[in-house]
């Protein structure tokens, strides 16, 4: 069986610090009329153990599921990936699920809190972390 746990608060702080390194979250700044706009990805990254990643300390990896903007899903992909280095875990694979749109013409049902968060990443141009499942092997 699986457990669903949350983040530390520890390790969310790094999500976010990481977040706004490098400038890799511009929320502040609009798009050009000439850019693609921006879309939201759900994406299931696979992490391993890294000292300092905030996991359960007999978990040996977790799944999360993260909803990330981008042009396209390999940005969306790649940004995800660097946030989640930053903040010192260690991502392993990446599964992606589509847009909204997509998932929704999949038959998927989106809950009024998924869906929420979905606008905030949008909103933010941001990478958010709804959910976090250690590995208990």
């Amino acid at each position: 069986m699986t457990t669903v746990r949350r983040l530390t608060a520890g390790t969310q702080k790094r999500i976010a610090l990481a977040a706004t390194k490098g400038g890799t979250v511009m929320a502040d700044k609009k798009p050009k009329a000439d850019k693609k706009p921006q879309q939201v990805y759900t994406l299931l990254v696979e992490v391993g153990r890294k000292n300092g990643d905030g996991l359960p300390a007999k978990s040996t990896g977790a799944a999360l599921m993260c909803y990330a903007s981008g042009v396209d899903e390999a940005e969306a992909v790649r940004e995800t990936v660097a946030i989640l280095k930053q903040a010192d875990m260690a991502p392993l694979d990446v599964t992606g699920y589509g847009t909204r749109e997509e998932r929704e013409a999949q038959g998927h049902e989106i809950d009024d809190e998924e869906a929420a968060l979905m606008d905030r990443a949008r909103a933010e141009n941001a990478v958010i972390v709804a959910q976090v499942t250690p590995f208990n092997d």
